[in-house]
């Protein structure tokens, strides 16, 4: 009777356990998603997206440096969230932004990643380039619909409409975020605006910027460093005050500016092939010096052959990166006015100095970008992007930069680097024998970088 009594009793304390592990089973599970995590997916879309970006930005007109920066980080940024629901390591980043809101997905309902970010990417493109010409607004059409028409044969059709709608909800959603950014949005439709006019002297009766030889351009985007940062804190934008201007020879400010100007004397083979394959300063010529780091970026990704969660974190961080970069310099420049060296030399040390800076289509030859020289905007994008690839890739990552493999109009015969920092150092410091930038400007551009990215690798990315 006992031991009858002692086996019902087992058996009751079995039936229990398994009731309370099948009632575990359920809690764990009511929340969970069917989608197949975005890890699981190879990059194709957003190297596709990434590529077609470098090619618009040759000839988007406004978005040069550093609103196309700003365009990179929105659209960096609402890919990464239309995603982030199949990575469970990673945290959206809604929080970090007050006033952003995101619209959530069904918890029940699976979803196709690579279809969300195929139509946060389609529609990032068509809020930022409503200006573009036809045929390129015909390449982002395209391109959609030859990744929709694959992922027909991966996916059912109900999943695939929900994708679309979820990743095309969220850039609406980012798009509208980045609308209240008074300075930013809409910015690249007046980048020269008429009713600012460059203080000719500074407040101990210094020199100070004045658009330059020969084609007098006037000052490219003076309010940039009103913009809204990702990552960068309001005291982290003012740049430590530059070289004292003077025009003694026995000062640095001279002798920086006769550094510049005997390098552009005696350039070398090595200097000039540096200085070109760097450049990115014409518009309709090549792409601007921050899609510059994103052509880097397709060029990794591609190497690599990362996933999708990897890839779509490295756009994001990037673009925030080279964005702040691009505030954080804007900032420093208006704020100290530093003239050019092409002002400086051909009126203190050689009146008829030009600098190595030719456009290859027409005869403007010895010019200089638009807008005041310290510190160098080149400098900061290529320290923040050489710190988000270290981050992504490693220190002693070896590469190959193939930007300009096929140019034939200057030297782009691709560069070989040991890391990521040598490649951002040389970029910063090619401004020398280019003849654009005194020393200074390189030195604290690549700090002001290097911040930028520390910042936004701050931002809580992962769990």
């Amino acid at each position: 009777m006992r031991s009858n009594l002692l086996n019902r009793f087992i058996l009751f304390l079995s039936l229990l356990g398994v009731v309370l592990f099948m009632n575990s089973c359920t809690e764990d599970t009511v929340n969970t998603v069917s989608s197949e995590l975005t890890k699981t997916y190879d990059a194709s879309v957003p190297i596709g997206w990434n590529e077609l970006l470098v090619e618009i930005d040759r000839y988007s007109p406004g978005y040069r440096p550093p609103a196309a920066a700003r365009l990179m980080a929105y659209t960096g940024l609402a890919v990464y969230e239309s995603v982030v629901p199949g990575m469970p390591e990673y945290f959206s980043l809604e929080n970090s932004y007050a006033g952003l809101n995101l619209p959530a997905i069904e918890e029940d309902k699976e979803y196709y990643w690579p279809a969300c970010a195929n139509a946060a990417y389609a529609t990032m493109f068509r809020h930022f380039y409503p200006h573009i010409v036809q045929n390129d607004k015909d390449k982002i059409d395209k391109l959609e619909k030859s990744f929709n028409d694959k992922f027909s044969y991966k996916t059912s059709d109900e999943v695939l409409t929900r994708s679309i709608a979820f990743g095309k909800a969220v850039a609406d959603a980012v798009y509208d975020y980045s609308k209240t950014d008074t300075y930013g949005h809409d910015a690249y439709k007046n980048p020269r605006p008429s009713d600012y006019v460059p203080p000719v002297t500074g407040p101990n009766g210094e020199k100070l910027w004045q658009p330059t030889f020969p084609d007098y351009t006037p000052a490219l985007f003076p309010y940039w460093g009103k913009v809204r940062t990702f990552a960068m804190k309001e005291g982290d934008l003012r740049g430590k005050p530059p070289i004292p201007y003077s025009e003694d020879p026995n000062s640095k400010f001279y002798q920086q500016a006769n550094e510049v100007r005997v390098t552009v004397n005696s350039l070398t083979l090595e200097e000039k092939w540096i200085a070109e394959f760097w450049s990115d300063d014409m518009f309709q010529v090549t792409f601007e010096p921050a899609a510059r780091q994103l052509a880097i970026a397709n060029q990794l990704v591609s190497n690599e052959k990362l996933a999708l969660d990897k890839t779509v974190e490295l756009y994001a961080k990037l673009g925030m990166a080279l964005c702040d970069a691009g505030i954080a310099n804007w900032y420093t420049k208006y704020l100290y006015n530093v003239m050019r060296p092409v002002q400086y030399i051909r009126s203190t040390i050689e009146p008829g100095w030009r600098t190595a800076l030719n456009h290859p289509y027409n005869d403007l030859k010895g010019f200089t970008p638009e807008f005041p020289a310290y510190p160098s905007g080149h400098s900061g994008f290529g320290g923040s992007a050489a710190l988000i690839f270290t981050d992504i890739f490693g220190n002693n990552y070896q590469f190959v930069d193939n930007c300009h493999k096929e140019r034939y109009e200057f030297l782009g015969t691709p560069r070989s680097f040991n890391s990521f920092i040598e490649a951002g150092m040389e970029n910063a410091y090619s401004r020398i024998p280019l003849g654009v930038h005194f020393r200074m400007d390189c030195d604290e551009g690549l700090r002001l970088g290097y911040l930028a990215a520390t910042r936004v690798l701050q931002l809580d990315w992962k769990k």
